[in-house]
């Protein structure tokens, strides 16, 4: 049984100091993972400050996700310039991808993308998601693969894109297994792969849970073995910093309960995809977490309407690096 394991890696800090622990500690467990980077500028200051808007200091703190990032860079993008994460960590981009793990993106603009993707037109959408991958092909060399969008926030434009930039799959939302997305009963041949367990910081948050708790609470979750597997997002700023002990407690606890730690490419090796399931994609709660985010909704009812692209890419028989 497979679990796959997605680093969101959003911020220059992150992406220069939790990136590079989350790697060290995958490669001592011997489990594979996907390292999905927002490259474009880091405008923490304005993250941290749109957080506290919506009410999240006490989840700030009980992570202590907050008490890692400089005076200096709780100022990114408000009263100092934004850092290019790109062009700041591509050693540590080229240094992921070198230890065989596989790198994706994020998106460029995380912040601005967490607070507006939802109501952004296709050509602002558009910008964003080029941008990001023309910066992963400078740096890396070739075209990501996977996309996974910032804080799960998803329009019609941004998955319809998903298929029309030739990402091989997507983890784009929350849900319970792998699917075929209808959003607005429009098919977008570009599988996703949603996260499918909660987070230690919303757990935390939502709960009020220690963190030793939280991971008993997930290992919980995880004591029987779904047919689908599992999907877990963690962050270099979080799990990659101060709950970096706590990880490795997971790590370790989904190992003895026999999951195979893996990318989200080889977790979505497991599966033909053409007999994934067809779902809506609709938007929802996720609890612990403020807002809404793009949801794995009902299964698309009747037969499925052929408006799939010819540019769709079979992760089953296409060559992906």
């Amino acid at each position: 049984m497979k679990l796959a394991v997605k680093i969101d890696v959003d911020g220059l800090m992150p992406a220069l100091m939790g990136a590079p622990c989350l790697a060290d500690l995958l490669e001592t467990q011997a489990a594979g993972g996907s390292f999905l980077f927002s490259v474009g500028p880091d405008r923490s200051g304005a993250h941290i400050s749109r957080l506290f808007r919506q009410g999240m200091p006490r989840r700030l703190w009980r992570t202590r996700a907050i008490r890692r990032y400089s005076a200096k860079a709780m100022l990114y993008g408000t009263l100092l310039p934004a850092p290019d994460i790109g062009k700041r960590a591509a050693d540590v981009m080229r240094a992921v991808r070198d230890s065989e793990f596989e790198t994706g993106v994020r998106g460029f603009d995380y912040v601005e993308w967490c607070e507006s993707a939802m109501r952004r037109d296709p050509d602002w959408i558009g910008r964003q998601m080029n941008l990001a991958c023309q910066r992963h092909q400078d740096i890396l060399g070739e075209r990501p693969q996977v996309h996974g969008a910032p804080g799960w926030q998803l329009n019609r434009s941004a998955c319809r894109l998903t298929q029309r930039l030739e990402f091989a799959y997507s983890s784009d939302t929350r849900g319970t297994h792998p699917f075929i997305p209808v959003y607005q009963a429009e098919v977008i041949s570009c599988p996703q792969l949603p996260t499918t367990l909660p987070t230690i910081d919303e757990l935390i948050a939502q709960h009020a849970m220690s963190k030793e708790n939280a991971v008993a609470h997930l290992l919980e979750v995880t004591r029987e073995l779904p047919a689908w597997g599992h999907v877990y997002s963690a962050n270099a700023a979080i799990e990659g910093l101060e709950l970096l002990p706590q990880f490795e407690q997971l790590l370790r606890g989904w190992r003895q309960q026999g999951y195979e730690l893996v990318s989200l490419r080889d977790y979505l090796y497991a599966f033909e995809t053409r007999e994934l399931p067809y779902h809506e994609v609709v938007t929802g709660q996720v609890p612990g977490r403020p807002g809404l985010v793009a949801l794995q909704g009902k299964e698309f009812p009747g037969p499925v309407p052929d408006n799939t692209s010819s540019e769709h890419h079979d992760i089953n028989t296409g060559d992906i690096k």
